[in-house]
């Protein structure tokens, strides 16, 4: 495809784009397309031969990110040659993964991850049943979090959103629980891995089967659950104490002697090529659900 003055003119004036300059030289560049809803897209994403290794490519990606963040949006994706090896090892190293194939153009797509503040249960138990609406047979989420941190509370949201059988209680003791679905979707395998020793001890409870079939969620889950499946969502709840002059509990998330309420602060990170195009930030962070919201590179970050 060739472009022109014109036609790059056109792109920058519908879309916008980057530019990377060293010593007020360019060394790096890529136009954003703006063609699909909710997506941010990158067109001739290009490094100067002279200044390639040296993480120039890297840091675009990254901005470009931040960028379709900041406009709102769920996102990201571009083409690649399949006979540009190392193109598509750049991109596959980064998270991206294949949704689809034109012949030997291979698009690559992306879901950013989020962050949300929860001020109370209902607000939890809200973000779960949002969070079910994007949920079928054979996903798995991830769960970590302290001890009080809401994830039971969470996962009754959850189970909630796809109408099954409850009540949805922490499987603490019977180390999981299925709750058959009452409306005709997945039913929701609740699991608690905080007794287990590991992945073994979870193979040991032959979720296999019942993972294709259902929706899984696995409470005490880092490091144990990933292997259930080769896509995931990773959500992390930390409890912090919030009080009037310190609203976000920033100050020392230890002290409770002061505190108003306890505020919640969920992470969620796509892993695999299931979430690519799924639309999470649009749907979990939509204001008319939950009170508070923040977005995923701002205090997200910062409570990692």
């Amino acid at each position: 495809m060739t472009e022109s003055v014109e036609s790059i003119r056109a792109a920058l004036a519908e879309g916008g784009g980057l530019l990377v300059e060293r010593r007020g030289k360019p060394i790096g560049a890529m136009l954003y397309d703006v063609s699909r809803p909710g997506l941010l897209g990158f067109r001739r994403v290009s490094v100067d031969p002279d200044h390639q290794d040296r993480g120039v490519a890297s840091a675009m990606v990254g901005v470009a990110e931040d960028t379709a963040e900041e406009r709102g949006l769920d996102g990201v994706w571009l083409d690649v040659r399949e006979e540009l090896p190392e193109n598509v090892t750049f991109w596959t190293r980064r998270r991206y993964f294949p949704v689809r194939r034109d012949g030997s153009t291979i698009e690559f797509g992306k879901t950013l991850w989020l962050a949300r503040e929860l001020l109370t249960a209902e607000d939890a138990q809200a973000f779960g049943a949002r969070l079910a609406s994007l949920l079928r047979a054979g996903d798995v989420i991830v769960m970590s979090g302290g001890l009080g941190a809401g994830k039971t509370t969470l996962t009754q949201g959850i189970g909630e959103g796809l109408g099954v059988r409850g009540p949805v209680t922490s499987p603490t003791f019977v180390l999981a629980r299925t709750h058959p679905n009452l409306v005709g979707g997945p039913p929701l395998v609740h699991v608690d891995a905080y007794r287990l020793g590991g992945a073994l001890e979870l193979d040991d409870l032959d979720l296999d089967t019942a993972t294709e079939e259902s929706v899984t969620v696995v409470e005490w889950g880092e490091g144990v659950a990933e292997d259930l499946s080769d896509s995931w969502l990773e959500l992390r709840l930390e409890r912090r104490a919030a009080t009037v002059l310190d609203p976000l509990g920033a100050e020392d998330p230890a002290r409770d002697d002061t505190a108003d309420h306890d505020v919640r602060l969920v992470t969620v990170k796509p892993h695999g090529a299931r979430w690519a195009r799924v639309p999470l930030r649009s749907t979990l962070l939509e204001p008319d659900a939950i009170t508070h919201s923040v977005q995923a590179r701002g205090l997200g970050e910062a409570m990692a």
